[in-house]
């Protein structure tokens, strides 16, 4: 293939050629996807229409849940539709579509968790100034600003990964995923995109420092409360959002320092499913696990 304008599809990872294996991959990521669907329209349903839950915190928590929804969609019909179909092929659009839908998604998931750490700082260390440093005018423009540089993000990450050529259409992943694709590169080297990784990994980094900083004044100001109650109250609410970003974080971290193989690898797949499919499932859980306020509105719901 002499450049990407003779590429019309490309060959995603079979996970098996035994058509009741292919079928089991059907059942299994269907069952996922369900899952995950449920949970995190459960979640969107229960903010949405329950106004005790209407505060800035509950917001951003909706919106995360319309991101991890977003995640899965992108991703996983597309592979149970060539499972069920017995098929391998993604068209050249089809891709680039997923590439930046994803990019697009993660990219939100990680500024909106750093959103999300701010706002507990404010609602914990300045409880004065909260409602006018995250009125609801404010949140608004912030998830719209978020939304805005999750689309730049991801239409930089998918320019600089379609930008040269290709020499191989075969993609050893179940989706087209950015490091799978550089590896197809005629030129060995992508420095477009192997810079706006660099861009990324600063980013994230920063994205990190910031909210460990943020948790390290929270925990200093939860110390300082007196009631054990009032202690285990913040801790419900920040360490939800604590785990859900190291989960993220490491699981990221693990797919895309790794150096992709030029053969399928089921430590590849293993990893990207960490980071892929994992938390847009847990994410909810951990939330309605470990918040009262949701638990509450959930069991009134589970007795209508």
């Amino acid at each position: 293939m002499e450049n990407q304008t003779t590429v019309p599809y490309f060959l995603l990872l079979e996970f098996s050629k035994n058509r009741q294996l292919q079928l089991l991959h059907f059942f299994l990521f269907f069952i996922l996807y369900l899952a995950t669907a449920t949970a995190n329209l459960l979640i969107i349903s229960v903010i949405a229409f329950d106004h005790q839950l209407h505060s800035p915190m509950y917001f951003f928590l909706m919106n995360l849940a319309l991101q991890d929804l977003g995640i899965a969609s992108v991703i996983v019909p597309k592979s149970m539709i060539n499972s069920l179909m017995d098929t391998r092929q993604i068209s050249y659009f089809g891709c680039l579509a997923q590439i930046f839908l994803f990019v697009s998604f993660e990219a939100f998931e990680l500024f909106l968790l750093t959103v999300m750490a701010y706002d507990r700082y404010v609602a914990i260390c300045r409880p004065l100034h909260y409602e006018m440093v995250m009125n609801w005018k404010a949140c608004i423009k912030i998830v719209i600003l978020v939304g805005i540089t999750g689309i730049l993000y991801g239409m930089l990450h998918t320019t600089g990964t379609f930008y040269i050529p290709l020499c191989s259409n075969i993609i050893n992943q179940f989706y087209c995923e950015i490091p799978q694709l550089l590896n197809l590169s005629c030129f060995g080297f992508n420095l477009l995109e192997i810079g706006l990784l660099g861009v990324s990994i600063t980013a994230g980094f920063g994205c990190f420092i910031f909210i460990i900083f943020s948790y390290v004044m929270i925990f200093k100001a939860v110390l300082r409360i007196p009631s054990m109650k009032g202690r285990q109250k913040t801790f419900s609410t920040c360490l939800p959002h604590l785990i859900i970003f190291c989960i993220l974080l490491v699981t990221s971290c693990l797919a895309y320092l790794r150096p992709p193989s030029n053969t399928p690898s089921y430590l590849d797949l293993v990893f990207t499913v960490l980071y892929s499919l994992l938390p847009p499932l847990f994410n909810p859980i951990i939330y309605s696990m470990r918040n009262k306020n949701i638990i509450l509105v959930l069991a009134k719901l589970w007795r209508f």
